[in-house]
């Protein structure tokens, strides 16, 4: 089964998350088969937070994927705002 989930990326205590389309099956930071977005807890000031790329979201969504919950929540935020 195809996910939309985080991967985790960025430094100790300096958490930085991409947005992949990977099989269920794969580790959370391995093999993905496309990132479609980014998710910066700790932006600070101008710096850009959230990036979706929604068609490409939408694609996979249509194609059977499933976001995880996070990333559930994050994509409802993105279309809200």
């Amino acid at each position: 089964m195809v996910t939309i989930r985080l991967s985790r990326g960025g430094s100790k205590k300096r958490p930085f998350y991409h947005l992949t389309v990977a099989d269920s099956r794969t580790s959370r930071d391995g093999k993905f088969i496309e990132r479609v977005g980014f998710f910066n807890p700790v932006a600070r000031g101008q710096e850009e937070t959230l990036r979706v790329d929604q068609e490409r979201v939408d694609f996979w969504i249509a194609k059977g994927a499933t976001p995880s919950e996070r990333v559930a929540k994050l994509l409802k935020d993105a279309a809200a705002a």
